[in-house]
Order: C-alpha cells, then sequence, then structure tokens
C-alpha cells in the first residue's frame, strides 16, 4: 500500500500505509508530492499515521542493499524529508499506530507532537545494535527534540520503549488507545488552526536552523 492523503477539516492526514511502510524511494516520491500538496493547500496542521502493526520500520533495507551504488543519495534523500518535516510550515503530528524503528522513529521525531499507542508498539533506534552509527543529521535531529537523558537512553542502548516509557522520557508527548491515536493526534493540532503558514515556517527554519542544515548538508 503506497501513502494516501486524506483531510479532516482543514488538518491533512498521511497515511503511511498497512505494512512495514518502509522508505522506497517510491514511499518517498509519494509523501513528497503529498506534501507539496498539502503545502498549496494551506492545510493547518498534518498528522502522519500508519497501521496497527507498524508506523514505520523507517530505511529499505531490501532496496538499499540491491541498489548499494545509490546508497549515498538515498540517504540524502531521507534525510531530506526529515528536515522538510522539521522545518514544515504548519502544525505537525506524528501518530505512531505501531512500531516506529531507526529512522521511522526519526521521521515521528521531526513532527512537532507524538502520540503514541499505550498498549502496544515499540519506538526504538536500533542503531546501536544493528552496528551502523547515526549520521550527524540523524543524531542533530534527535538530540534538537530530546533532553540529553532521553537522547542517552534511547541513542546508545537500543533500547525499545512502549507508550507508557516513551511518554516518561518526553520521547513521545502523550498515549492513547489503539484506534484513537490518529484522532488524538489530530486533536492536538486542532486549537492551533491560523498560525500563518510563514511566520510558523520561519520559526522552525531558526529553532532547528542547526538540525536541518546537518540533514541537508546546507
Amino acid at each position: 500500500m503506497t501513502p494516501t492523503l486524506t483531510w479532516d477539516d482543514k488538518i491533512a492526514v498521511v497515511n503511511l500505509g498497512d505494512d512495514e511502510n518502509r522508505f522506497s524511494p517510491g514511499f518517498l516520491d509519494t509523501v513528497n508530492a503529498q506534501l507539496d500538496e498539502v503545502e498549496k493547500a494551506g492545510a493547518q496542521g498534518v498528522v502522519t499515521t500508519g497501521g496497527a502493526k507498524f508506523y514505520t520500520n523507517g530505511l529499505d533495507l531490501d532496496w538499499l542493499a540491491a541498489h548499494a551504488e545509490q546508497g549515498q543519495s538515498y540517504v540524502a534523500r531521507v534525510q531530506a524529508l526529515l528536515a522538510r518535516v522539521l522545518t514544515f510550515p504548519a502544525p505537525t503530528a506524528a501518530a505512531v499506530t505501531g512500531h516506529a524503528f531507526g529512522a521511522g522513529a526519526m521521521l515521528a521525531m521531526a513532527h512537532d507532537v507524538r502520540v503514541m499507542r499505550a498498549d502496544r508498539g515499540y519506538f526504538c533506534f536500533p542503531e546501536v545494535d544493528i552496528r551502523i552509527p547515526f549520521t550527524d543529521g540523524m543524531a542533530a535531529l534527535i538530540q534538537a527534540k530530546l533532553t540529553p537523558r532521553a537522547a542517552v537512553a534511547s541513542m546508545t542502548t537500543g533500547r525499545r520503549f512502549g507508550g507508557a516509557e516513551a511518554a516518561e522520557f518526553g520521547i513521545v508527548d502523550t498515549t492513547a488507545d489503539e484506534g484513537a491515536v490518529t484522532a488524538a493526534a489530530t486533536d492536538l493540532l486542532r486549537p492551533l488552526a491560523g498560525k500563518d503558514p510563514g511566520t510558523l515556517g520561519a520559526i522552525k527554519q531558526t529553532m532547528f536552523r542547526a538540525a536541518a542544515q546537518a540533514l541537508t548538508g546546507g
């Protein structure tokens, strides 16, 4: 299933899919096209969500193994998407409906707020255990959003956080029951309707300039 775009009043809801929702080149194309549409329409907020088992597991390692010569450009595309969401000129919320691993967890982290399912699913940066160090940009993104305590607990251990633990560490803002995660994320954005996109985008560009530049090499 490719990502789909629907609307809840003036809040855009991007459903990443019902499988592992890995970042294939086609997936990246689709999500960027949907963000273009959302931006053009002047959405008052953007929610990304997933299926019952996965929010997203991040990098498409199978594709990467088959196209190793494109690895550098592929990672650059992923990081460009992370930077785009980080500085998006509308309020953003990640509805973490299931597992969020690696770059998938980073995508959630790039949003303004995160809601995670309370009873199932893990939020995890497994890099230390799969022997893939964070890039400068990925580390800068995570560290821009987390306290030092939470960054160390999540980045250096490979620990799998359930919803309650993730909320305790401030990795997510709140939790919700199964079936209510997307609605809860959308409800967090409703009071923020009417923010000027140019102003909000400029504020985020300033707040997260170091992380965005580290992600894009700019």
